[in-house]
């Protein structure tokens, strides 16, 4: 098996590149409109952001930042095939202007207007980033009533092009390898995610700090629950190419767009030097596999079923087909393509052999 990963920078318009409801899954998060890090961004984007904020008129940037992202989220409406899933990982905002402190709901603002656009919304995540100090506050300190909450999580918006996807006969048999286990499930379709949010530090000429990038495990999760093996996972905010990184980890293809092209050396050098880390992510989800079955039988529970190519048991029987790839090598076809070959570890001992 194989998989491919394109990049595409260039400007705004680099999205319109990818071609109509060819698309499975996004997973992205975007500038976060209102937060001062990425005012330069919009910015540039339309003079006009730039212009009220100096006029320190809060609501106006907000929603014209949120205008600029109105674009892409119309575009992504557009490159998702029928029953294709959008996961947008966003932050609210607080800040204060003209000395009104305010919080500008981003993730309402774009939820609205995706839902008008024609997305089916469905239940959100809540990302708990732990990213505050225990005995931090804001505000008036310990005097009522002008002190306000820490703002410790953010949201994974989670919306659907249609009604659910239809399986292709060929799809149908990738669906089932692309299960995941009874207890990943248990895990991830939780509606609070609680672990901590990742940094890059971007060095010599990208000498650009980025805060709050989503981690690897967030990427991960959501790929392996809204798309199956061989799908066409797409990031229109490629930044420091996690995405990609999770895509290459799940055995699917992935296309990520950006319009910084000083990311371009960093994204290349995190690609080929990622082997070792996927290749480990993957033998890791199938030992932690076995150590769950090593405890359910410590408590004398069983567990029904056994994975046809594992042999190890599972709990449901839509774990017996589960087949996990892991990445075996990375290589640059063209300038900005790359593609992943990979092998199906077996644990206990058991040879591996590639597909």
């Amino acid at each position: 098996m194989e998989t491919m990963h394109r990049l595409v920078f260039g400007d705004s318009r680099s999205l319109y590149s990818v071609e109509s409801e060819s698309v499975a899954l996004i997973v992205t998060s975007p500038p976060y409109p209102m937060i001062e890090l990425w005012d330069e961004v919009f910015g540039r984007q339309d003079r006009r952001i730039s212009e009220a904020l100096d006029r320190k008129e809060g609501y106006l940037a907000f929603e014209l930042m949120n205008q600029v992202l109105d674009r892409v989220w119309d575009e992504v409406y557009r490159v998702l095939m029928p029953g294709g899933i959008a996961c947008i990982n966003i932050g609210d905002a607080t800040r204060k202007v003209d000395d009104d402190f305010n919080l500008y709901p981003n993730h309402s603002r774009i939820q609205s207007y995706c839902l008008k656009k024609g997305f089916q919304v469905l239940p959100e995540i809540l990302w708990r980033k732990q990213t505050n100090a225990p005995n931090k506050f804001m505000g008036s300190g310990m005097l009522p009533s002008g002190a306000y909450v820490t703002l410790e999580h953010e949201f994974i918006l989670i919306l659907r092009k249609g009604g659910r996807r239809v399986f292709t006969p060929q799809e149908q048999r990738a669906r089932m390898e692309s299960a995941y286990f009874w207890e990943e499930r248990n895990v991830w379709f939780s509606d609070v995610w609680d672990f901590k949010g990742a940094g890059q530090k971007l060095n010599g000429s990208e000498s650009r700090g980025r805060s709050g990038a989503y981690p690897f495990e967030l990427a991960y999760r959501l790929i392996n629950m809204y798309s199956i093996q061989g799908d066409t996972v797409l990031d229109p905010f490629l930044g420091t190419a996690t995405t990609t990184l999770a895509a290459m980890a799940s055995g699917r293809n992935s296309v990520g767009v950006e319009i910084d092209p000083s990311f371009r050396s960093y994204i290349e050098k995190r690609i080929t030097g990622s082997v070792p880390l996927l290749r480990k992510y993957g033998e890791d989800r199938l030992k932690k596999h076995q150590e769950f079955v090593g405890r359910r039988e410590e408590e004398r529970k069983d567990l029904k079923y056994v994975n046809e190519y594992y042999g190890f048991p599972v709990m449901t029987l839509q774990e017996v087909n589960l087949k996990s790839p892991v990445v075996k090598g990375v290589s640059k076809r063209d300038d900005d393509v790359y593609v992943v070959s990979y092998t199906y570890y077996r644990p206990l001992g058991l040879q591996s052999y590639s597909s």
